[in-house]
């Protein structure tokens, strides 16, 4: 067993039910939505793509640019959370809530793209 190969997969599907734990529930119901699990999103994604730069590869050029966009969409979620917070002091309206959990929704598409490539990979690998 290729101990790189399993932390590769491991963090990548870690950073897709990160990020799924944070889009479920009530799209414009701030309960259902924690800060900290955002960030843990933002973080375990952030690592993802750092381990897929090695890659030379076209199915891992593949895989960087559905990180980058996960990557992109939390942060931009991130950044309208606390811009609604800090800045503009209006707190998580629905609206705000629904904004910032529709851009992770774009995350869960891009992650969900980057698992499935893996298994598609790991399917075709050959012995």
């Amino acid at each position: 067993m290729n101990l790189e190969k399993v932390v590769f997969a491991f963090t990548i599907i870690f950073a897709l039910t990160l990020n799924i734990g944070f889009f479920i529930g009530e799209i414009d119901n701030p309960d259902h939505h924690h800060v900290y699990e955002l960030y843990a999103a933002i973080f375990v994604n952030a690592v993802a793509t750092i381990l897929k730069f090695g890659d030379r590869s076209h199915m891992g050029a593949v895989l960087l640019a559905s990180s980058l966009v996960a990557d992109i969409q939390l942060v931009a979620a991130a950044t309208v959370w606390a811009y609604a917070v800090y800045v503009a002091e209006t707190g998580l309206t629905p609206s705000t809530i629904a904004s910032i959990v529709s851009l992770a929704g774009g995350a869960v598409v891009a992650n969900t793209i980057s698992v499935a490539l893996l298994t598609i990979e790991t399917v075709l690998l050959r012995r």
